[in-house]
């Protein structure tokens, strides 16, 4: 029997198998055929600790049995307050204000409207949005109108609102990305916003760059009285080698967007953090200056008790010590990658590997891609190429020996990729 479901970022009319998961456990899920499959991209970079980790579930199971849902505009609830509570504890001081949403694209959505929000309730409106170029910010109609325009988004183009890109920082080329943002933030129309991925862009392919380069551009939207944003769904939770990839270019934003391992990846909530002045700006006895936005399912209290869960395991356990055993292992290999003819631009940061397989087609769409899926599946690991480009972000708890089936995975389709078959 055909299944009617619809699947994100999957072309049915391919036929390509839909493996059913029954279950998982740790760095690996089951089907319920009992083949095991190692989970090379923490099931779509959200999943740190290991999948259902004993803690966050018996805390999930918990809470069911007290409070399952209720309206989170006029009333409260422990397991909210405990991860607000927490974030400002683990966070930079400056970020002082959580709002709760349900996904890294409301997140975003939350930030733009906060962002836009602020300077009209200041009585000097801005409208101008200024992005880096190759970025992604999920796929909600703000979120794409500031990600790169493509293949992801040509067919919704006239929902998209207008924004202004900055070049990506290419390696030895970074001073163009700073000149053209200091050129933006000081033209005559102010922009009211700077939204960026710290490091590392995801679904833009991967791309890389350093702490410096960061750093330079925060400053140069502090100069200019530009707010920045920084999109941190992926990037958080130690996926750079650090709780947040913007410490390492010690960097607090105006606004962040968490998500993803925010529960360690077990459950959808994210929340979008704010410094005072923002919320300030919102803080009047004038009801038409509050902040309008919410939804259904916001703050769930059995999504927050995850997050509790999550916080807790990163205060009592040696998680920052996980992360950088992983990054060792992953830099061990990146100098192996470096080395191969096969590949080029090997790149590193923190648990995250990625390099482009070296075929003449190289865009989203490359026949390398569909061939490296192939060998994948047949060697139980779940990998998901960007058309050419390989990455590798498991989750913490991974062994030696799953990870190194992981690199065995991707020597075996880099061959497949360049036969051709």
């Amino acid at each position: 029997m055909t299944s009617p479901v619809w699947h994100p970022f999957t072309q049915h009319g391919l036929g390509e198998p839909i493996p059913r998961i029954a279950r998982g456990e740790g760095a690996a899920l089951y089907t319920d055929e009992g083949r095991r499959i190692i989970d090379g991209i923490s099931s779509w970079w959200v999943t740190t600790h290991g999948h259902c980790h004993p803690r966050i579930m018996g805390a999930v199971a918990e809470q069911t049995q007290k409070l399952d849902q209720v309206i989170f505009a006029g009333f409260t609830h422990e397991p909210a307050e405990t991860v607000a509570a927490g974030l400002i504890e683990i966070m930079p001081a400056p970020l002082r204000h959580v709002f709760f949403s349900d996904s890294g694209s409301t997140s975003v959505e939350v930030a733009l409207k906060m962002a836009l929000g602020y300077w009209t309730n200041r009585g000097e409106p801005r409208h101008r949005i200024l992005v880096m170029a190759s970025s992604y910010h999920g796929d909600t109609v703000g979120g794409m109108s500031v990600g790169a325009r493509g293949v992801f988004t040509a067919s919704y183009a006239p929902l998209l609102f207008d924004v202004e890109s900055i070049p990506f920082p290419e390696a030895g080329a970074e001073q163009a990305t700073l000149d053209a943002l200091e050129a933006a933030c000081a033209a005559r129309e102010k922009p009211a916003a700077f939204i960026v991925e710290p490091l590392i862009l995801g679904a833009g392919g991967m791309r890389m760059y350093g702490p410096d380069t960061l750093r330079e551009m925060a400053g140069i939207c502090a100069a200019n009285d530009v707010l920045l944003i920084v999109d941190e769904v992926m990037t958080g939770w130690g996926r750079t080698g650090t709780l947040l990839a913007c410490e390492q270019a010690d960097v607090t934003p105006d606004l962040m967007c968490l998500s993803k391992g925010l529960t360690g990846g077990s459950m959808p909530l994210a929340v979008t953090m704010a410094t005072a002045p923002i919320f300030d700006a919102h803080l009047s006895t004038d009801k038409a200056k509050m902040f309008f936005h919410s939804s259904s399912y916001t703050a769930n209290p059995i999504a927050c008790a995850a997050a509790a869960a999550n916080l807790a395991i990163w205060r009592e356990e040696p998680v920052r010590e996980r992360i950088a055993g992983l990054c060792d292992r992953q830099e061990a290999w990146r100098a192996r990658l470096a080395a191969d003819a096969r590949f080029h631009n090997v790149r590193r940061t923190g648990t995250i590997v990625a390099a482009e397989v070296a075929v003449p087609d190289g865009d989203y769409l490359s026949a390398a891609g569909p061939r490296m899926a192939a060998v994948f599946r047949e060697a139980n690991v779940l990998l998901r190429p960007l058309g050419n480009t390989v990455y590798l972000m498991p989750p913490y708890c991974i062994d030696d020996a799953d990870l190194g089936a992981l690199h065995d995975a991707v020597d075996r389709a880099a061959d497949a990729a360049l036969s051709g078959g």
